[in-house]
């Protein structure tokens, strides 16, 4: 693939995205650096899904719904299928067609709600917890290896860019809406 795929001068050569006369050759340039490594790790971390999802014969969905469910375990929290609709942003009609595969497959055990008899919380089962952290658990562990390398001011300046970035293309989707 071209090296320059992600150059901002290879991007918009005619200045129509942005005024060129504001920014340095060589602010261009690192600009061009980070949106590259910015364009590997999203390569790297589509590989890394597609390889759990394969490894685990799960669909990206399903990979979240159970990432929360650790999460929820771990911390000690309850989650519902309402919850859990909530979460990742799908119809509870969704999730329990989901939630019945995946009980299905042995990857989820419902349990009665011990506040709300009517209600079920959901819990992920010991295999597939196991699963999930032979893969998604190495790729969380060396993002840590990595933010660990950064100084704490460092790491205020990749958050402060992430969050800035994400608000900036959330808000380019409201705008198309």
């Amino acid at each position: 693939m071209n090296q320059n795929i992600y150059s901002p001068m290879s991007n918009d050569p005619h200045g129509v995205l942005f005024d060129r006369n504001a920014v340095s050759a060589a602010e261009l340039a690192q600009i061009g650096e980070l949106f590259g490594a910015m364009g590997a790790l999203r390569a790297v971390e589509r590989r890394i899904g597609d390889a759990s999802q394969e490894y685990m014969k799960l669909n990206a969905t399903a990979m979240r719904a159970i990432h929360a469910l650790i999460v929820a375990e771990n911390e000690g929290s309850l989650i519902t299928p309402t919850g859990l609709a909530e979460h990742l942003g799908i119809s509870t009609a969704a999730v329990a067609k989901m939630v019945a595969k995946l009980e299905t497959d042995g990857h989820v055990v419902r349990h009665r709600h011990p506040s709300d008899r009517r209600a079920q919380t959901l819990t992920a089962t010991t295999a597939t917890r196991t699963a999930a952290m032979d893969t998604m658990g190495r790729t969380q562990s060396s993002r840590m290896r990595a933010a660990l390398d950064l100084t704490a001011d460092e790491r205020d300046v990749v958050i402060r860019f992430l969050r800035r970035t994400a608000e900036d293309l959330a808000a380019s989707l409201d705008d198309e809406s």
